[in-house]
């Protein structure tokens, strides 16, 4: 692994297309966990999902590659991402 990749960082995404009501926090939630990701996907009130995840930057960024990559429960139209530094608030990850 690439060491300048290993450092801490917070990934913002949104989500948005066909995203919720298919399963798709819950989804996100299993596949941040399965990277030892912290963090919180939740449901937004114009019909994206935005998925907060804290961690190693590669992990980060596999997360957001698998957002981005089809697989996912019902339609991702698109993904904007925003990088920042941890805040170190999230315990576990969590469906909201």
């Amino acid at each position: 692994m690439d060491a300048g990749q290993d450092f801490p960082a917070r990934l913002t995404a949104w989500v948005r297309g066909r995203v919720q009501g298919v399963g798709f926090r819950w989804w996100v939630r299993a596949r941040a966990l399965e990277l030892g990701l912290t963090g919180a996907a939740t449901n937004l009130g114009d019909g994206r999902v935005e998925v907060v995840a804290e961690g190693p930057r590669k992990r980060c960024e596999e997360l957001l590659a698998l957002l981005r990559g089809g697989d996912t429960p019902g339609k991702v139209a698109g993904v904007v991402d925003r990088w920042e530094n941890p805040r170190g608030t999230f315990s576990g990850f969590i469906e909201r």
